[in-house]
């Protein structure tokens, strides 16, 4: 098991065990973001994909999803989309 010091949770945790995503933002996420949060963004994503009736296949959509991912991960957080309701709530 790798251990790192995740940027997101800002504590130590399990490192993933290989870059999610291509590229340098795969690189820093690799390095710098544990299984745990990363399993928060895929819940995020799911969400913003569903909400938003968007399609992965649509390079629009990856680039929108990247911007997100990096502000989820490494910034001051992702937005929901307008409306939306937690489950439950």
């Amino acid at each position: 098991m790798r251990t790192i010091f995740c940027q997101k949770l800002q504590r130590e945790g399990e490192g993933l065990d290989f870059a999610p995503w291509p590229g340098e933002l795969g690189q820093r996420i690799y390095r710098h973001i544990s299984k745990e949060a990363w399993g928060q963004w895929l819940a995020h994503q799911t969400m913003l994909i569903n909400e938003n009736r968007l399609s992965p296949l649509d390079p629009q959509t990856r680039r929108f999803l990247s911007t997100e991912m990096e502000k989820f991960l490494f910034g001051p957080g992702a937005d929901k989309p307008p409306g939306y309701v937690e489950p439950g709530a």
